[in-house]
């Protein structure tokens, strides 16, 4: 029995999530794995409209959260993807690497966000403080929806680490300096 679950190609799609080879899922090959399992593939599409694309974070704080999830979970993938879209969100390269770095040596708002995303990997919940902080800056939904994008890019981190997912064409031999090391 092989534990390999490799991209699926176009030809392989499972029938019944045919529909999602044309949207999000036939795009990456994180998806393109995660089709082994359709149900989950298609459990796994509201959710990530909300985490992606409705997001009370906003964008460019998402792309932070983000950023430090896939640095602190060793996604090289996540990593490589999140930096193209955090460019087109406004950051600067020296934002995008701090973000590998001490929360000391970050922007305010930045170390906030990544001193959450710390507290989050290291002992499942936030300190009283940085709770206090993050839902005075952010608001309860966007503090919420901080817990639930760390959830959904860690659990992408263990599917991509697990099956060795490759780079997607479009962002192979774009490594970037920044990027971590997988």
């Amino acid at each position: 029995m092989s534990f390999a679950f490799p991209p699926l190609a176009d030809h392989e799609w499972p029938e019944n999530i045919r529909d999602m080879l044309t949207d999000f899922a036939g795009q990456l090959n994180v998806y393109r794995v995660m089709a082994h399992h359709p149900e989950l593939l298609r459990a796994w599409g509201p959710l990530r409209a909300h985490v992606v694309l409705e997001n009370a974070l906003g964008r460019e704080k998402a792309e932070v959260v983000i950023l430090r999830a896939a640095f602190r979970l060793g996604s090289a993938y996540e990593w490589a993807h999140h930096m193209v879209r955090a460019r087109r969100c406004g950051l600067d390269a020296g934002r995008i690497v701090s973000l590998r770095g001490s929360v000391q040596d970050m922007a305010p708002e930045d170390a906030l966000l990544a001193e959450a995303v710390d507290e989050l990997l290291a002992n499942a919940r936030l300190t009283p403080e940085t709770k206090k902080k993050l839902t005075g800056l952010l608001g309860k939904k966007a503090a919420l929806d901080l817990m639930a994008t760390l959830g959904f890019y860690s659990t992408l981190a263990f599917i991509l680490n697990s099956f060795e997912v490759p780079l997607d064409e479009d962002l192979a031999g774009k490594a970037d300096p920044a990027m971590p090391d997988s």
